[in-house]
C-alpha cells in the first residue's frame, strides 16, 4: 500500500527555488527573469480544478491592471492550457510544469493542492502564500497591485478549498 505524504509548502520569508520552464507561447523563462522588474504572482493550477477555474479570472483582473506581473504555472499540457485560457479569459503568461518531467517546479515549491499562489519579490523571496480561494487574501493581493478585482456584483464566497 502506498502512503501519501504531503509536501512541505514554501512559506513566506523563504527564498523561492530558481527554475526555468517553457512558456505556452514558446521559448522559456526563469524565476529570475520573471522577478527582474519587481514582484510577481506565480499561480500553480490544473485546468480541471473548479477552484482554479474560479480564481484565475480574478488574477486576470490584477494582470490587466498592469501594476503587478502574474504568471500561471500549468500542470497540464499546452493544448489543454491554451483551451483553459481561452475559455476563462486568461491572458497572463503561462508556464508549463509538465507531468512528463515529474512536475519539478510544483515539487520544488511543495504544491499539494491547487490553486496555490505565491507572491515572489524581486530578490526571489516568497512574501505571501495563498492556498485555494480566500477572498480576503485575493483582496490583499489586489491592494498590493492597486486595483479592485472583486466587485460587489461578483458575490464571491469567503473561502473555497483548493
Amino acid at each position: 500500500m502506498a502512503i501519501w505524504k504531503r509536501r512541505k509548502l514554501l512559506e513566506a520569508g523563504v527564498r523561492a527555488p530558481e527554475f526555468q520552464l517553457g512558456l505556452l507561447t514558446g521559448g522559456e523563462t526563469s524565476l529570475h527573469t520573471i522577478t527582474a522588474a519587481g514582484p510577481a504572482v506565480c499561480v500553480f493550477f490544473k485546468i480541471s480544478c473548479p477552484v482554479c477555474q474560479f480564481t484565475l479570472p480574478f488574477l486576470e483582473r490584477i494582470h490587466a491592471a498592469g501594476a503587478l506581473s502574474v504568471y500561471g504555472i500549468s500542470q497540464n499540457g499546452p493544448e489543454d492550457t491554451r483551451d483553459f485560457c481561452q475559455r476563462y479569459g486568461v491572458t497572463f503568461p503561462m508556464l508549463l510544469d509538465r507531468e512528463e518531467s515529474g512536475f519539478p517546479v510544483s515539487n520544488a515549491f511543495g504544491i499539494s493542492s491547487v490553486p496555490t499562489i505565491f507572491l515572489v519579490e524581486a530578490a526571489g523571496t516568497v512574501s505571501h502564500v495563498i492556498e485555494g480561494w480566500r477572498k480576503s487574501e485575493v483582496e490583499w493581493l489586489s491592494g498590493k497591485a492597486g486595483v479592485r478585482t472583486i466587485r460587489q456584483e461578483d458575490h464571491v464566497p469567503e473561502w473555497k478549498a483548493g
